[in-house]
């Protein structure tokens, strides 16, 4: 994703965003917990209690390693899910409180909505019509659709560039200050769609992330972001990114603010690769019809 064009130059960017799945819960080890219990309710396992202190170790030291400066800083967004709010809260044992500049509950990154109560028989058949229909636009029952999730998804990074824009994070610019976002599994895939730009062809073939594992969007010399400064091109792939996607990320690393990766296929050779690179053959055409006339 470009910066907003309006983006103030007295503003100081985030050095890092890391969006991150919550920890094992109990819907993940047991489905038929979904028919009892509200999705927004479901609580994490011993063991997704477990990977969430793992995980702010690991935030802990990628963070401390990585700045340029001692003065970093951090600032959570969470879902209003009790899986996600369970996994900050262990996650966050890991920070102290002079490191954490802010937290904010973002309706907006909740998970995917699949309807109310989810009786396992159902939802299972429900979710074998989904992969022949398509995963980005198949809407639940009583539900929502990926397409939906992009929709608010959407409107959050509004919201956050102007939190950015604003200094709404209170974001001293002598610290390096990294946004970490504590959601979900469909909806970190969409964040990441909707931040670089993806297809939905290219969202059909992204791989879930596992429990409490996270993605690190860097921000390269030139003021663009980028997946391939933390990540290897083996991790990417693993995630379902093609050659092109991950060509794009290494062009990130040292792109300009605002720039557009002309070697991106998806920007305009899926649309208009058929069409002549320049119009020196319509010119010609164009003077053959003249020349033509006038006989």
């Amino acid at each position: 994703m470009h910066s907003n064009p309006n983006h103030s130059t007295l503003s100081v960017l985030p050095k890092r965003i890391i969006i991150m799945r919550h920890g094992e819960s109990r819907g993940n080890l047991d489905y038929s917990a979904y028919s009892t219990t509200p999705d927004h309710q479901i609580p994490l396992t011993d063991v997704g209690l477990a990977q969430a202190q793992d995980a702010g170790a690991r935030l802990r030291h990628l963070i401390s390693t990585a700045s340029s400066t001692d003065s970093w800083r951090v600032h959570f967004y969470v879902s209003p899910y009790a899986r996600a709010q369970s996994t900050l809260k262990e996650l966050g044992r890991s920070f102290t409180k002079k490191r954490i500049i802010g937290v904010r509950e973002e309706c907006r990154i909740r998970e995917q909505d699949f309807g109310n109560f989810q009786v396992e028989e159902r939802m299972k058949a429900t979710k074998r019509t989904r992969q022949m229909f398509g995963r980005f636009f198949y809407r639940f029952p009583e539900g929502e659709s990926a397409a939906d999730v992009f929709d608010r998804v959407s409107s959050f990074l509004e919201s956050l560039w102007r939190d950015i824009d604003m200094n709404r994070l209170h974001h001293d610019p002598s610290h390096d200050l990294t946004l970490i976002i504590v959601s979900h599994g469909l909806t970190s895939q969409v964040f990441l769609m909707k931040w670089f730009k993806w297809t939905v062809e290219q969202f059909e073939r992204l791989n879930n992330l596992g429990n409490c594992e996270f993605r690190v969007m860097e921000l390269g010399d030139g003021g663009e972001y980028s997946l391939a400064i933390h990540h290897t091109e083996e991790e990417m792939h693993e995630w379902g990114l093609d050659a092109d996607m991950i060509a794009d990320q290494k062009w990130r690393i040292n792109a300009h603010k605002g720039a557009l990766n002309g070697n991106c296929p998806w920007y305009l050779d899926a649309f208009f690769d058929h069409l002549d690179d320049s119009d020196d053959n319509e010119d010609s055409v164009d003077e053959s019809s003249i020349d033509s006339s006038r006989l």
